[in-house]
């Protein structure tokens, strides 16, 4: 009987410490998502603020070429 308690006192630690290296795994693991969700909602971002700039740029350009039209329009007009 004393045999059997001594080992089950061997061996109580070994689990404990297996279980304290599951929780760290799963803690870790969690800050890895938390990390990569981050990171991948900066990249979608950065993606957004290019198309919205190159978007601009040509509405911009568009517009200047429409008022440029309609102002020499405005001048020569046609018969």
């Amino acid at each position: 009987m004393a045999a059997l308690l001594g080992a089950a006192l061997m061996l109580a630690p070994g689990c404990l410490s297996v279980r304290a290296q599951s929780d760290n795994s799963a803690k870790h693991d969690m800050k890895q998502a938390g990390h990569d969700t981050k990171q991948g909602a900066k990249d979608a971002g950065r993606g957004v603020k290019k198309g919205t700039k190159k978007t601009w740029s040509k509405t911009k350009n568009t517009t200047k070429g429409a008022v440029k039209g309609a102002k020499q329009g405005a001048k020569e007009p046609q018969e």
